[in-house]
Parts: C-alpha cells; sequence; structure tokens
C-alpha cells in the first residue's frame, strides 16, 4: 500500500532514551538497580508524558521517597542527560524523508515542559510537517485514543501512514488502527524499510 507519511517515535528512534544507564554512571548499577525496584519512575514519567506538570510531578515524588529525595530529582534537574545523545542515522532519515517531500509526523510520549527542554537541544525536533506529543493531547501510547487523534488531525488514511517506533506494545496500537508500522531495533533497519517502500534512494538512507 502506499506510504503517504511518514511517523516518527522520538524516544529511542531519534534520542536514546536510557534513564537507568545514566544513574547506572551517577550511582552505580547496584543501587540503581535497588532504587528502580523501590521506586516506579517509569510510572512518575507518564505522569508528565500524559500533561501533568514536570516540576511539581518530579518534586511531589521526591518528597514522598525521602531516602531516594536527592536521587530522583535528578530525574528533574539533570533530564537532558537522561535524554541523550541523539541517534544521528536517524535524523538522518528524517531531513532526507523531507527532502524527498515526503511528510514526516512526531508520535511520541513526551511532557510539555520537557519536550521543551528538547527542542532547546536538538534543533530538528522542530522539523516535523505535524508534531503529536502526548502531554499537549492528554493521552499517552498505547492507547488506541491517541492513534485515533493523529487520524482526525492529518487526514491522512490510517493504511497510508508508516509508523516507526521501539517498543512492541505501541507496534501493536497502531497495526490494531491499520497503519503500516516498523518495530525500531535500530537505525539501520529503519534505512532498509524506507529503501524498500520506495521513500529513499539508498544513498540518501546512509
Amino acid at each position: 500500500m502506499t506510504v503517504s507519511a511518514v511517523v516518527f517515535d522520538i524516544g529511542n528512534v531519534l534520542i536514546e532514551w536510557q534513564p537507568e544507564t545514566y544513574y547506572d554512571r551517577m550511582i552505580g548499577r547496584s543501587r540503581r538497580e535497588r532504587m528502580f525496584d523501590e521506586l516506579d519512575l517509569h510510572g512518575m514519567n507518564d505522569r508528565v508524558d500524559r500533561g501533568e506538570n514536570f516540576t511539581e510531578v518530579v518534586q511531589d515524588f521526591a518528597a514522598e521517597n525521602p531516602d531516594w529525595a536527592d536521587e530522583i530529582m535528578m530525574w528533574h534537574d539533570k533530564w537532558i542527560e537522561l535524554a541523550s545523545p541523539a541517534i544521528d542515522h536517524s535524523v538522518r532519515l528524517l531531513r532526507a524523508l523531507r527532502r524527498e517531500g515526503v511528510p514526516v509526523f512526531a508520535l511520541t510520549n513526551f511532557g510539555k515542559e520537557t519536550f521543551a527542554i528538547g527542542e532547546m537541544h536538538y534543533p530538528f525536533l522542530e522539523e516535523f510537517d505535524r508534531r503529536y506529543i502526548s502531554g499537549h493531547m492528554g493521552v499517552i501510547k498505547p492507547d488506541p485514543r491517541i492513534f485515533e487523534m493523529v487520524e482526525e488531525d492529518c487526514g491522512v488514511a490510517p493504511g497510508e501512514l508508516l509508523f516507526t517506533d521501539d517498543r512492541p506494545d505501541n507496534i501493536a496500537a497502531a497495526e490494531a488502527r491499520g497503519w503500516q508500522t516498523h518495530h525500531f531495533e535500530g537505525p539501520e533497519g529503519w534505512a532498509t524499510r524506507l529503501v524498500a517502500e520506495g521513500l529513499l534512494h539508498r544513498e540518501a538512507a546512509e
């Protein structure tokens, strides 16, 4: 089926998002493992991605868990170090698609405030034709509603959207809506898929 628009996830597709790796560096792996076993830090982050205020959520969570308060506040104060580095090959693919005139959208679980921080550090986040940011939408992937909202806004038929994401649950939710999908496991495989779809020439995908 024809692809009329390409939809990128951002975390672990365009920007590495591995908070555990950051904490391993800062507090050591064994302490990090204990921290993540005791605290639902990703659940805390989901609240931000649904639109709650970043600072308030993290400060409240730190106050509720005083034994880990300093470490929890790193999630806020050093957030850009958790969300780094950019995945350069993926960024090149984004830009190559746009040079070819292919509409490119972002669909990402991201807080309102954290996305604004990301924009300051990663200019390519401003280069999409359309951006669907969960914090502004009030719903996160893999909730089917977020995919429905994209369809309603962009006007592209579900079967003509090609979506890449690193999480299988998000891929499954998109497929259930009739989207074409690519499970992102690295930029090389994504480049191969874009070439196979006729969206990029091999040279442009490198």
